[in-house]
């Protein structure tokens, strides 16, 4: 084998450790992510009760979906409506100044947008 012919083997050998290690480190950090969230999830679940989480969703809002996957995932209670369907809906979101999607009342706590972070403070649970 001629020093070149090494070289480029090395260098491959080199180049599949640093990708191995890069996917190693991402998926290490989504496991994380998903732990984080599944155990804040339990939290929540814990401590809310039912009337304590309102949103207020839109039929296009791909994080109102997300926030239900959420809250149904680990068995919050929360009511919800949509805006374009139901008309005191819409009036509740127009007299909470809402400027978007999902709207999230918490104890009275008024949360713009889907944040578990958020939710989570709100109810004493954070």
């Amino acid at each position: 084998m001629t020093t070149a012919v090494a070289a480029g083997a090395s260098g491959r050998r080199a180049l599949l450790v640093v990708v191995a290690i890069v996917v190693g480190i991402g998926a290490l950090q989504a496991g994380w992510r998903q732990w984080s969230a599944d155990r804040l999830g339990s939290r929540v679940a814990a401590v809310a009760k039912p009337g304590d989480i309102r949103m207020l969703a839109s039929e296009t809002c791909a994080y109102c979906a997300a926030a239900t996957r959420w809250f149904d995932a680990h068995g919050v209670p929360y009511t919800s409506c949509v805006i374009e369907r139901d008309a005191a809906c819409a009036d509740e979101f127009a007299r909470a100044r809402g400027r978007g999607t999902p709207l999230m009342i918490v104890r009275g706590h008024r949360i713009e947008g889907y944040s578990q972070q958020e939710i989570a403070a709100a109810l004493g649970a954070g």
